[in-house]
């Protein structure tokens, strides 16, 4: 009974992975993870949009052109609605 006993034993054994081993492995996982995460964190204080990018000439004549962002409320220039107002032809009166 006793070989029994030991034969189960050493395969038992032989089946389990070195716990120094496993454990240097979770040692490293966790390290890549730590350099991931402080890449990311680096990656986050960066600006999404490159420096001057919306000052470019394409986006400045995007907004010209694009009625819906140029109309926008704090876009709309106030002095575009004394020219339209002062610039149009007096409306023809239908009583004369």
């Amino acid at each position: 009974m006793k070989f029994v006993m030991e034969f189960a034993e050493n395969l038992i054994l032989r089946l389990m992975e070195d716990p120094k081993t496993r454990d240097e492995a979770q040692r490293q996982h966790i390290y890549r993870m730590k350099e991931r995460c402080d890449k990311t964190k680096a990656n986050w204080s960066l600006p999404l949009r490159p420096y001057g990018f919306w000052t470019f000439d394409r986006f400045n004549a995007q907004l010209s052109w694009d009625p819906q962002i140029s109309q926008a409320p704090g876009r709309r220039d106030p002095y575009d609605d004394l020219l339209l107002r002062n610039n149009q032809p007096p409306a023809p009166n239908a009583d004369k």
